[in-house]
């Protein structure tokens, strides 16, 4: 894989209301306008990213569900997250993994 240049120039035309909002925003952050927007690039592919991999994992899931015939219950899945909003309070010991049962 070629070596990637550590900054490559663009250029980006922006509505004159967009950039207004955009130099508030970085102003409020305490960046600069450059700066918030490359933060700002950066979090988009990064939310991206991360919602395809969520995609994939949910599909991969279902398939394995259809293909076993077994899952997590949701009322189970509830609870287990209950527990573990206590325990990470500390409020409780850690709750026991969720075992698959068969569903349908």
């Amino acid at each position: 894989m070629p070596a990637v240049p550590a900054s490559i120039p663009t250029s980006l035309k922006l509505p004159g209301a967009l950039k207004l909002q955009l130099e508030e925003d970085a102003k409020q952050m305490g960046m600069s306008l450059h700066a918030f927007m490359v933060s700002t690039l950066a979090d988009a592919a990064q939310r991206k990213r991360l919602r395809q991999t969520f995609a994939q994992d949910s599909a991969d899931a279902l398939a394995v569900m259809k293909a076993t015939g077994t899952g997590h219950a949701l009322a189970d899945v509830r609870v287990y997250f209950s527990q573990l909003k206590e325990h990470r309070q500390g409020q409780s010991a850690p709750p026991a993994l969720l075992q698959p049962k068969k569903m349908g």
